[in-house]
């Protein structure tokens, strides 16, 4: 199964960007967008494992504190649109305790520098700078360990435990 850690979006913060999406959308923006349910914030991808049981008991160490969520501008990674989330230190130190639980308990990662975003389209083509970045936040007090999945063509990321 292929597994990922993240924070999972309320439903008014997913309905926000959403917006964004048709915006998106209507200023001629072709690819692939994410569905408003698969909307997060990946704090660590870790890929195809057996068995999430290694994974889960790692991430039990973690104790998140309540935070704010807060969502800045858009932007790319080449062809990926995202929109950034402003820098805090709960945040900082939520993505900085799963990358140690994880080393700790010696399970692989992408080990890419943490950059939070949340993806909106992936293979994107067109002009995306008219588009205004939306405005919103949440509060954050749990994490999640997430799955991905196909199911009729298109990708489900369900979720596995909380934490």
């Amino acid at each position: 199964m292929r597994l990922f850690v993240a924070i999972e979006l309320d439903d008014s913060l997913k309905k926000t960007i959403t917006g964004t999406l048709h915006d998106l959308k209507k200023s001629g923006v072709k690819g692939s967008y994410v569905a408003s349910n698969n909307l997060h914030l990946t704090l660590a991808f870790i890929g195809e494992v057996e068995d999430a049981l290694e994974i889960k008991n790692a991430l039990q160490t973690i104790s998140c504190k309540p935070f704010k969520l807060s969502l800045s501008d858009l932007g790319n990674f080449g062809d990926i649109l995202w929109i950034g989330v402003k820098g805090n230190q709960g945040l900082s130190k939520v993505a900085k305790d799963v990358r140690e639980a994880l080393d700790h308990a010696g399970i692989s990662y992408d080990r890419k520098k943490f950059a939070p975003h949340i993806t909106l389209v992936r293979k994107a083509t067109g002009s995306w700078k008219s588009v205004k970045a939306p405005k919103g936040e949440m509060m954050v007090k749990k994490i999640s360990l997430m799955k991905s999945s196909m199911k009729d063509g298109k990708t489900v990321y369900t979720r596995v435990a909380e934490i």
